[in-house]
């Protein structure tokens, strides 16, 4: 259930209901601003989910190493020393779907509807429940989801529920990309010679997909229906950790606009955008049995991810420049790790001895990314007027692509178009001056261990000169030694003999 603050955020029925929705909010801001400049922003909520021994596991009699303790902490024994972490939420084997969405989306989905970017993203090994957590089973059953739903079409029906209960105007968009080997797909659209470019929004507040189809829906079954055909069309292959494991990143964005009545009378509109984001699963590739293009493939996940582990280390460090852009999937998530987006981690992992490589790794990511703070900030209210001035102004530059391409008189596309290409561009160069700059660094560095390699070889050579020389009068010795032995021998020999005589 929505919170009463939610609900008058929603009803847009009564103008005197929104007023006093605004008089709180304006109350709330002169507490905010009352608190120190240091506690601005908040931690992204990490939560962990251990999935049970499987099949396999069992059969190898691998044993149980992670144990869910409480609510908040979970339990690494079998390791020479029991390890204690602690997240905002830890759900044991025994969890269900409806306690995961209950107890993480459904909060987030309530900031959504009050205007709120949100992130839910799922972090872990191949195999340890991501896809299931995020989505589950899609079908329905006599119209209602089942117990194995996940959180993506629980979050759609319960949008669409709160929506029609709440008789709000509102109008709601879906889209899904794929993210595979850097390469980004609309898994809405089956034009594969489509490509999709990210550019940074003019307005500094993330980044935008051109060319990526946004279907506009009104109704949970329609949502539902276009999520289980973009399913259908992600990059999946066995391997030895999951027989279907998917290959790809998938993000899942529902974007929703609600009118609301300001006092005064006048209508603007909410604006909230939820991403649900199943990122592929992190995995040893030797143990994973990837081989060939498989091994190619799983280097493109891991690299991914460990540009995503980077960008966590740099937030946590303060540091003054995060690599967002080495990889597209940092640079779609950029506004959800040290942005204004309200973020969740949920982190999967295994409980069997056997993973305690990738469980420990897991959990050390998860632990890291508990540490990074965001600066969550709803949405400007939109009037229809600007919004109506936005898209006349995206209808003007369509139709200056439409007519460049038609006159096809060298770059067949608009001016404005061409100029984010063109900006784009200049920022990878930008780029490779500052990775060559690295390199240079790098170079120095070389040429300095190679210099002290050189002192060191020298001086190694010179004890071994000692100690040739050591060696040899140690000989020298040793043989004189001898000799002297043999002679007090041989003189021991005749006083004994003149002694018996």
């Amino acid at each position: 259930m929505l919170n009463e603050s939610s609900r008058l955020s929603i009803n847009n029925s009564n103008p005197r209901r929104s007023s006093g929705s605004l008089n709180r909010r304006a109350s709330d801001k002169l507490k905010v601003n009352k608190k120190p400049v240091e506690e601005k922003g908040t931690n992204i909520q990490v939560v962990l989910r251990c999935r049970g021994r499987n099949e396999h596991e069992i059969a190898a009699n691998s044993p149980v190493i992670l144990e869910a303790k409480r609510r908040r902490d979970a339990v690494l024994r079998n390791t020479g020393k029991d390890k204690e972490y602690s997240f905002d939420r830890v759900f044991g084997p025994e969890s269900t779907q409806e306690e995961v969405y209950k107890e993480v989306a459904q909060p987030i989905l309530d900031e959504v509807l009050m205007g709120y970017n949100c992130t839910i993203f799922a972090y872990g090994q191949t195999g340890t429940g991501k896809t299931y957590t995020m989505e589950g089973e899609l079908e329905e059953r006599n119209g209602r989801l089942t117990p194995r739903a996940g959180i993506i079409p629980r979050a759609i029906y319960k949008l669409f529920e709160t929506l029609d209960t709440e008789h709000a105007e509102y109008s709601v968009k879906v889209s899904l990309i794929e993210l595979y080997n850097e390469e980004l797909r609309d898994l809405l659209n089956n034009d594969d010679s489509r490509t999709l470019r990210i550019f940074e929004d003019q307005s500094g507040s993330g980044v935008i997909v051109q060319g990526m189809e946004e279907s506009i829906i009104s109704t949970a079954a329609e949502a539902l229906a276009i999520m289980q055909e973009g399913s259908k069309n992600r990059i999946i292959a066995s391997t030895k950790c999951n027989e279907k494991s998917s290959r790809s990143h998938c993000i899942f964005t529902l974007t929703v606009h609600i009118k609301e009545i300001i006092p005064g009378g006048e209508e603007v509109l909410k604006v909230g955008k939820l991403n649900l984001v199943d990122l592929a699963g992190s995995e040893n590739i030797n143990r994973s049995g990837a081989e060939h293009a498989r091994a190619r493939e799983a280097g493109m996940i891991n690299q991914s991810l460990l540009t995503l582990g980077r960008v966590i280390n740099h937030l946590v460090d303060h540091s003054q420049h995060v690599p967002y852009r080495e990889s597209k999937l940092t640079r779609l998530l950029k506004d959800s790790l040290g942005g204004r987006t309200k973020t969740c981690l949920i982190a999967t992992v295994s409980v069997a001895k056997m993973n305690q490589e990738e469980i420990i790794s897991t959990l050390d990511y998860a632990k890291r990314a508990k540490n990074i703070r965001n600066r969550p900030e709803a949405n400007q209210r939109m009037y229809p007027k600007i919004l109506l001035r936005e898209y006349e102004q995206t209808i003007e530059r369509l139709k200056a692509d439409l007519q460049a391409s038609r006159e096809q008189k060298g770059v067949y596309l608009s001016q404005q178009t061409y100029n984010m290409i063109t900006d784009e561009n200049q920022s990878s160069k930008d780029r490779v001056v500052e990775l060559s700059r690295d390199v240079e660094g790098l170079r120095d560095t070389l040429r300095d261990k190679t210099k002290e390699l050189d002192e060191k070889s020298d001086l190694l050579f010179g004890k071994e000169s000692e100690l040739a020389q050591v060696q040899a009068n140690l000989k020298t010795l040793d043989k004189k030694l001898g000799d002297d032995i043999e002679q007090l021998t041989e003189r021991m020999g005749q006083v004994n003999k003149k002694h018996h005589n």
